[in-house]
Parts: C-alpha cells; structure tokens; sequence
C-alpha cells in the first residue's frame, strides 16, 4: 500500500482536494496521510482546521508556519519556518509520494523540504499563469521541484513540458474542484440565510478579494476602489476573506470597516466549500479577484466581474468580465454582469476547465499505478528531442 502525503494549506485549496482525499481512502491500494498547515491552524482565518476534523480524516501532522505579519518580511519568515517544519515531520514519517497543490507559499515550504529526502512530489494545477501575483513564480518553481504533474487543460499541459518536463511525467486531469459540483449537495437559501445570518431574498453580490502580490504597496488604494465601486449598488453584498499573503490584512481592515456601516454587506470568515458554491449558484454576480471566478463560476454560469492583474494570463470562460482597478470601471463591469442580455449569453457556455472524466478519478489512479521508483531522478527533456 502506498502513503500519499497530502499537504493542505487553506480552506481555497482543501475545497478542491475533497474529492481526491475520497478518492485516496475509497482506493485499497492508497492510504492517505495529511499534512495540515498555514491559514488552517490560524484563529484569524477562521481555524479551519475544524472542518477537516468534522469531515473525519486523520490529521497525521500540524505544521505551524504562519506569523502574524504579512509584511514581505513575515512572508519570508513563514516560508522558512515551513521548511523546517515539514523537513522535522517526514524526519519522523516520510510518505512514499507527496501531493501538493497550486501556488502558494506554503505549499513550495513542502516540496522544498520533500528535496533532500528523495521524496517525490506530485502537483496539481501547474501550468497556468496568474501575472499579478508572486504566485506565478512560486507556482513554476514547485512544478520544477515535482516529478509528477496534473494540469487542469492541455495548454497548461503544454507549458509544463515547455518547462523541460518529461511528457510521461504529465496527465491532463481537469480541475479537481469540479468534481464536487458533481456529488456536494448544494445548500438552499433558507438554510444559508441560518447558518451566516444572511438575507438573500434578493440575489446578492458574492465578493472575494485577495491582494496582489506584486502591487502590495497599491492594496490600500485598490481595495478602496472597489469598495467606492460597491457604495451606492442597491444589492447585498456577502464578502468572504483574502488569503494570507502580503498586505492581506489591509483588505480584512478595510472590508470590516465598510460592513460595519451598511447593513446590507456582511462577512463571513469561512463559508467552507459547501456554502461557498450554494452562495455562488444563488448570487447574481461575483466581484473580485478570485481564481474560484475563474474556475468554479463558469459551472453556475454566473457573471464575473474579475479586477486587477492578479489573474491576468489565467485561462478564462465566457462569464469574465476583465475590469482595472478604478471605480468606475469596475461599476461598469457590474452593470454588464448583471444585464439580463449577458446573462443570456451565458446560457450555454461551458467550463474550459472541465475534463472528460472526473479529476479525482485519474488523479488516483495514476498515483496507485505510477512506479516511484522511475520518478526520481529527473531528466530535463528539451524541446524537440521528446
């Protein structure tokens, strides 16, 4: 039996592992291993930690790593702490593969620790391309420190092994996110309004912003904008907290402040994956600058008001409204996205993220099948030469 090592970081990236982490207990020749870190173990995000413990999954080690500041600085210094603190949790149990997820710090924390074990690393979602964040970077480098890769599309596929990545080494598997929208009962509108103290007796705004990272100096003046842009619109608004990246703080300051003072906005510090697709089937409009927009929405075919560069470069559907920063033009992009002409056109657009079969499927099938052994080492496979 093989031990999957699976690191999870954040309730964003946990929403999308739900159906592999089934897909890993329900194989008899996998057994799971989880590796919970980041905004999870942290009370100012909500301690997510307590949904992976209600879902019932063994928790195989709790990886501290997340300082209090998110100054490049404190950034820097997590990155650190998790290295050491994942490099200390495969010195005591070392899986025979692990799976890490996407672009985030915590995440390279890992599969920089995994290096010196020979521990293969196996990631999902390289490949695609989000130039506003220090993601972009971060995302590249884990697909060079992994052996084994699940790109979301055959482009992203592409670029992975332009990156001189083996074509063996890389399987289009679609996103996993996906797969819940297949069998996760969705929540009806009473129970959401209970359960968050919401009042959705008219579609609300869903609103989620992150920094972007590579314009930290700017998240002042860009969340200021958007919350000038939300001032005078007559529907509720329901925002969801950014992520744990630098200046993220600035934004969970600034949207207090401005729920404080209109009745008709509230913010909910964790949704969990379940509510979060209930509220984005019921919304009217997504406003942000989240991957979800990009990902997920396209499935409710529900209007997407995406701001910023923070997911420029990112493969899009036909429900995206690309804004800039300014107020004003992100209130002409909310009134397109909610124009009855372009709802109509979504009506039979699909998700470019959609694979053929479910994600979670051919993610452990290939980890049950793959032979470690011929994972390591690495051959660097140039252009051309196959």
């Amino acid at each position: 039996m093989r031990r999957i090592g699976v690191v999870t970081v954040a309730r964003s990236d946990y929403g999308i592992y739900r159906s592999i982490l089934r897909a890993i207990e329900n194989d008899p020749g996998l057994e799971l291993s989880l590796y919970v870190t980041g905004m999870h173990l942290a009370p100012e995000f909500g301690s997510t930690v307590r949904d992976i413990e209600r879902d019932g999954y063994h928790i195989a080690e709790r990886i501290e790593m997340l300082l209090s500041s998110d100054a490049p600085e404190g950034i820097s210094k997590s990155m650190g702490i998790g290295v050491m603190g994942f490099a200390q949790a495969f010195g005591r149990q070392r899986p025979d593969l692990l799976l890490v997820l996407g672009d985030r710090f915590e995440m390279i924390a890992a599969a920089l620790a995994a290096l010196p074990f020979n521990l293969p690393v196996a990631h999902i979602h390289g490949g695609e391309v989000t130039e506003g964040a220090i993601d972009e970077c971060l995302r590249h480098a884990i697909t060079k420190l992994s052996h084994l890769h699940f790109a979301s599309t055959e482009d992203h596929a592409r670029r992975i092994r332009q990156m001189g990545e083996e074509p063996w080494r890389v399987h289009v598997s679609g996103a996993p996110s996906l797969d819940s929208l297949r069998d996760l009962p969705l929540l009806e509108a009473s129970e959401l309004e209970a359960r968050f103290d919401l009042s959705l007796n008219e579609a609300p705004l869903l609103v989620t912003y992150h920094p972007v990272t590579t314009e930290f100096d700017q998240t002042e003046a860009q969340i200021a904008e958007l919350l000038a842009a939300l001032e005078d619109l007559p529907n509720p608004l329901v925002f969801t907290l950014p992520n744990a990246d630098t200046a993220g703080r600035k934004i969970i300051t600034a949207i207090q402040a401005f729920v404080a003072g209109h009745p008709r906005a509230r913010l909910v510090d964790n949704l969990g994956t379940q509510a979060y697709f209930s509220l984005m089937r019921l919304a009217a409009a997504m406003v942000g600058n989240s991957s979800s927009g990009l990902l997920e929405a396209p499935s409710f075919q529900l209007p997407v008001v995406n701001i910023g560069n923070r997911q420029k470069g990112r493969t899009r559907g036909a429900n995206v409204i690309d804004t800039g920063n300014g107020r004003e033009e992100i209130r002409r992009g909310i009134r397109q996205a909610l124009s009855p002409d372009f709802a109509k056109g979504l009506r039979h657009s699909g998700n470019p993220y959609q694979g053929p079969e479910m994600a979670s499927a051919v993610i452990a099938r290939t980890l049950r099948r793959i032979p470690i052994e011929s994972l390591i080492p690495k051959r660097f496979s140039d252009l051309g030469l196959g």
